[in-house]
């Protein structure tokens, strides 16, 4: 069957071989390519990842992993704070982070909710600064980890690969960690 020249979509494609994944483009010109949605919850302090997660990814995967992430953080003394790029400046990320009790650090984008409150602190410019530590755990993983081109299919099968690879992550930089004498 030829489809040369018809527009592809998820409604009008899918996989033969993994049926849950779902066409995504990385950016505007780019070619669609068939894909998961991962994402992790890093530690800034120590840049170790705390959780992942893997779903089919649409317009707003990531704002809704990165609140059902933080969602299974349990609740410490004092409030979390989330580093993030001006992607996730989003109403319905900065409103879901405040009722989970989370700090939103998010760089701000032209319309941002994000005032005075809370760039205003020490602590948000430490976030802005240590939020890129998050593509190295992604990097390690494209490149050591063999997630650059993933054989695995389905969502659950690619979810284990995903947080398996973040745990072998988790102990080379803890052994990077180790040796400088940082006691994570």
């Amino acid at each position: 069957m030829s489809f040369r020249g018809q527009p592809r979509s998820n409604a009008t494609h899918r996989s033969v071989t993994d049926p849950e994944a779902r066409l995504a483009k990385k950016s505007v010109g780019k070619e669609a390519k068939l894909s998961y949605q991962a994402s992790v919850l890093l530690d800034n302090r120590h840049g170790l990842v705390v959780a992942t997660t893997v779903s089919a990814p649409s317009g707003t995967a990531e704002v809704e992993q990165a609140i059902e992430l933080c969602a299974t953080q349990r609740p410490r003394g004092r409030r979390r704070t989330l580093g993030a790029d001006k992607g996730y400046d989003q109403r319905s990320l900065v409103i879901g982070l405040r009722d989970l009790g989370w700090t939103p650090h998010i760089a701000p984008g032209p319309r941002s909710l994000l005032d005075g409150r809370t760039t205003r602190h020490p602590g948000y410019a430490t976030s802005q600064q240590h939020r890129k530590r998050v593509e190295e755990s992604f990097g390690w993983g494209k490149t050591i980890g063999l997630l650059r081109k993933l054989r695995h299919r389905g969502r659950e099968l690619v979810d284990w690969v995903f947080t398996f690879t973040m745990a072998a992550y988790n102990l080379v930089r803890l052994r990077t960690l180790i040796s400088v004498g940082v006691s994570p």
